[in-house]
């Protein structure tokens, strides 16, 4: 009996530390329409697609200046990683897109403020920095970029840079 309970009360935790580990209900939202669609001031994430080229990538400029919250992926050496962009006060940024305790990869726009999606920690957006929240010592990196025509372009090295930087607790 109490055999079976122990492997009844393993089988469980494994059940937990499965979800756990991926992300939980709220990692990844589905995509929408990235706009504040519920009246709330808040902005839900639209994943969208980068275009690759060489060592560089981009996105619509256009898109990123829509006040949408856009989640793109980029691989390098078979790597996927997760990068936002949004405008915030007349700017645009770049972030690396990940909150590496709780594995997420989707942070919504509130105001001047990331949400992660999973664990709700708080982040200025201008910044980058943790506000509250239990993965706030992992701010979350800017990547530079530059507009070429009606695209912001990005080096494939700066966006490994950014997600590397935002891997590990601290400023770099």
């Amino acid at each position: 009996m109490v055999a079976r309970v122990a492997l009844t009360l393993m089988l469980i935790a494994t059940i937990v530390a499965i979800g756990c580990a991926s992300g939980g209900t709220g990692g990844t939202p589905e995509p929408n329409d990235g706009g504040d669609t519920n009246g709330t001031g808040v902005v839900n994430p639209t994943w969208i697609d980068a275009q690759v080229e060489g060592n560089v990538a981009s996105i619509p400029t256009g898109e990123v200046d829509s006040g949408k919250m856009l989640h793109f992926r980029v691989t390098d050496q078979g790597t996927s990683m997760a990068f936002m962009a949004y405008r915030l006060d007349g700017e645009r940024y770049v972030r690396a897109n990940i909150c590496p305790p709780c594995r997420s990869e989707g942070f919504s726009l509130a105001g001047d403020i990331l949400d992660c999606n999973n664990c709700h920690t708080k982040f200025e957006a201008s910044t980058g920095e943790g506000i509250s929240g239990a993965c706030k010592d992992y701010p979350k990196a800017e990547v530079a970029y530059a507009i070429v025509g009606d695209k912001v372009t990005m080096d494939i090295n700066a966006l490994v840079n950014a997600y590397r930087d935002t891997e590990k607790a601290g400023l770099p």
